[in-house]
């Protein structure tokens, strides 16, 4: 089973649960429908990584987002989370109208940072992502259609959220492929003030 580290603790998730299309602008870049209401799947826990690997056959794309840890039925922790999608075989699987798990569940789909306790308020979060030194995305809690205490609520309607569990709550525009020897930076913030960062060099 894969973990997570929770202030140095190792952790064990049972799921990551991940939010599509909670940013207007990364939906109308995709050209999908901006939804009315959550679009949720789940990754399992075998797709959980620190690392970050690049694709081999065909180009995976990154989507950075804010993670959250839940404990006892709410938001404990924070981290930076990497939703790696393979999007030529997502855009094959929609165009049929299947489920996404080929281009979303697989090994090392979600890489995470390590997490911190949540001592700030949940809407002063935002994620910055640079790749090779250029900012490539930013966004948070002020540009999210449907917000974390929202999302809980939603969740908790289909799934048991079990502790140590993981909500990926969505990616801001400027999702894109990638390279091996790529250099990640993906930093969650309260405000101007740095919660989690963490470096990675795409393998």
């Amino acid at each position: 089973m894969q973990s997570i580290l929770f202030e140095q603790r190792p952790i064990t998730p049972s799921k990551v649960v991940c939010i599509g299309r909670n940013y207007v602008d990364h939906a109308k870049e995709l050209n999908n429908e901006v939804p009315a209401s959550p679009v949720i799947f789940i990754k399992p826990n075998s797709a959980i990584s620190n690392e970050l690997y690049a694709g081999t056959a065909q180009p995976l794309h990154y989507e950075g987002e804010i993670a959250l840890l839940i404990m006892e039925d709410a938001i404990a922790g924070v981290g930076f989370g990497l939703d790696l999608t393979n999007r030529e075989i997502q855009n094959e699987l929609k165009a049929k109208g299947l489920p996404w798990e080929r281009a979303k569940a697989f090994d090392r789909a979600a890489v995470f940072s390590d997490f911190v306790r949540l001592a700030d308020p949940v809407e002063s979060l935002r994620l910055e992502l640079r790749i090779n030194d250029s900012l490539a995305q930013q966004g948070g809690y002020e540009l999210m259609i449907f917000k974390p205490d929202f999302l809980l609520e939603e969740i908790a309607h289909t799934f048991t959220l079990e502790d140590g569990d993981i909500i990926l709550t969505g990616t801001p525009k400027g999702v894109g492929a990638f390279n091996r020897g790529d250099r990640f930076i993906g930093t969650i913030l309260s405000g101007d003030k740095t919660l989690v960062s963490r470096a990675w060099t795409a393998l």
